[in-house]
């Protein structure tokens, strides 16, 4: 990375750019934090990480809800040079620790209602760097370093500042690095382009891992020296009462929060409430409409990938179906030649007729150079920068105006309620079965948007899925993620395979869970029960109602 430039735009200055300012910074239920008290308390943890920082890559892991020490951490980190690696909690045991350890963290923060996840694990964290918000060690921590200026270290720009995990085709997630100068970048242009101003309120209830957090709520919030209101996990029936309690003008979302929030019964008097703008990603189509209506808001659903080398935008003439247009650069390539794809055709229902030639890999090929690398993973880096190109991952097709719409994703990730993550992790943990032969797991649609997991398995002989007892075994997996129980299960006796040994996860996708092998369908209570034809068919009428069927069209 080449060194910045000494007047560079860092979160550092953001930051100290408020330390006089007493307008309100953090709500956290019954708590109100002015930009005062929230910088002295980012230079008094600045100072402690200094007193206690060790040789080596200068990393504070975090595993905490959205609370106001998760902000503290992020300020304190950006005066003295720092990276905050967001750990994702709904990983456990050895997924957990692997993340830790192979982001070189000397610190770690953490809370309560986390300890159990951290239980048995071997960090390589001394106990005197992990800290607990609490325990009342953690404030006399911060009280020993009250008389202390800010802390006076030079701050170069480019270097890490963020670690961000993130998955692609590989088994483990990638750390895509974020420096203080990109995410300053987009702290300073993101409120003009959202109408944000120092009078502003956001909601932020996304987790705080994540980029979309970050990058479209609270870096541009402490931008403009406006109030950021938290709170620890989303919910969806208490996302109104927030709104009104807070007077939030402002919320960020990434996945399906707009279809739980829907959810709920209607009243009324929905619209009266202070939110003027949702931004975010992945809201479904239909429902974008309907939040706008209901509540009395405007929604701004685009696209962006977290390591920053490509951006769709939603203009006003955006199709219905479509993620938008792309910034410059952006195209539709064939992953396997590096060739332009084909505009896409479709028929006069709108279904896309020629998808074998249309359909590539969304791409960029002049934003590679930006890409600023995963921590220690070049094979990531290579392949993700392949012939010079910023290659998003993610499938896709153009129209022939220049609109972009979403294919599909890599097949060996998926993405639930707004998380990316990796099929080999599951893969593995599904294969300890000693009744379990091969596990393909791979993503089939939600009728409400993102994934849904989908596995199928190639059992040992003589062996019965029924008597796998798989729901309770997998609940016993210390590993195993929040989010990564299967909705569907497929055994099969005949695993399609290449030449060379490898499930060919493209074919078992497109058949879905309508084929010719048994398919186990997840209760509410977690058990599977064997799919029906009337399963089948419920489904579909889900998928329509949303307007989503063609998403299905296992028979194309």
């Amino acid at each position: 990375m080449t060194a910045s430039s000494p007047s560079a735009l860092t979160i550092a200055k953001l930051i100290i750019a408020q330390k006089d300012n007493d307008q309100t910074a953090i709500l956290f239920e019954d708590q109100r934090w002015s930009y005062r008290d929230y910088v002295s308390a980012c230079i008094n943890f600045a100072n402690l990480l200094l007193e206690h920082k060790q040789p080596g890559p200068f990393h504070v892991a975090v595993l905490l809800d959205n609370v106001p020490e998760y902000l503290v951490v992020l300020g304190a980190a950006s005066l003295v040079g720092a990276a905050v690696v967001g750990l994702n909690p709904t990983r456990r045991g050895a997924e957990l620790e692997r993340d830790i350890r192979h982001s070189d963290c000397q610190f770690l923060v953490t809370e309560n209602n986390h300890l159990q996840d951290l239980d048995s694990l071997d960090l390589q964290i001394p106990d005197a760097r992990c800290y607990n918000i609490d325990t009342p060690r953690w404030g006399e921590l911060l009280a020993s370093q009250k008389s202390k200026p800010i802390p006076d270290v030079p701050i170069n720009a480019a270097d890490v500042y963020l670690l961000v995990f993130t998955s692609g085709t590989t088994g483990n997630p990638k750390a895509a690095i974020c420096t203080q100068a990109r995410l300053a970048g987009i702290a300073e242009v993101f409120p003009a382009m959202s109408g944000l101003d120092k009078t502003s309120v956001s909601y932020l209830a996304m987790p705080l891992f994540h980029s979309n957090s970050l990058m479209a709520n609270w870096a541009p919030m402490v931008a403009v020296g406006a109030a950021v209101a938290l709170r620890r996990k989303f919910s969806a029936s208490g996302f109104l009462p927030d709104i009104r309690r807070f007077n939030c003008t402002f919320m960020n979302y990434v996945g399906k929060p707009l279809t739980y929030i829907l959810a709920t019964p209607e009243q009324d008097d929905d619209q009266d409430n202070s939110l003027v703008l949702a931004f975010g990603n992945e809201a479904v189509v239909h429902d974008i409409a309907l939040f706008e209506k209901r509540f009395g808001c405007h929604v701004s659903d685009n696209y962006g990938s977290t390591e920053g080398g490509i951006n769709i935008v939603r203009t006003a003439d955006t199709p219905a179906a479509a993620l938008g247009m792309g910034q410059p650069g952006t195209v539709v390539l064939k992953p396997e030649t590096g060739e332009e794809c084909p505009l896409a055709q479709f028929d006069s229902s709108g279904k896309l007729i020629n998808a074998d030639e249309a359909v590539g890999e969304i791409a960029n090929v002049e934003t590679a150079s930006s890409f600023e690398g995963y921590w220690r993973n070049e094979d990531a880096n290579t392949e993700r920068t392949e012939g010079d190109i910023f290659w998003s991952g993610d499938l896709g097709y153009r129209d022939k105006k220049g609109f972009l719409y979403f294919g599909g994703r890599n097949y060996d990730w998926l993405r639930v309620d707004g998380e990316n993550f990796a099929a080999a992790p599951l893969e593995n943990i599904l294969t300890r079965h000693s009744e379990i032969g091969i596990a393909a797991v791979y993503a089939v649609p939600n009728s409400d948007g993102g994934d849904d997991v989908m596995a199928t398995l190639l059992l040992h002989p003589d062996s019965h899925f029924e008597a796998l007892e798989v729901a309770d075994f997998l609940s016993n997996q210390s590993d195993m993620g929040s989010k990564w129980l299967p909705k569907y299960i497929r055994v099969t006796q005949n695993m399609p395979t290449t030449a060379s040994n490898k499930i060919i996860k493209r074919e078992l996708r497109a058949q879905g869970w309508e084929c010719d092998d048994t398919v186990w369908l997840r209760q509410s209570d977690g058990t599977f029960n064997l799919m029906t034809s009337a399963d089948c068919q419920d489904i579909r009428k889900k998928f329509a109602s949303r307007e989503r069927e063609a998403l299905i069209d296992f028979s194309a």
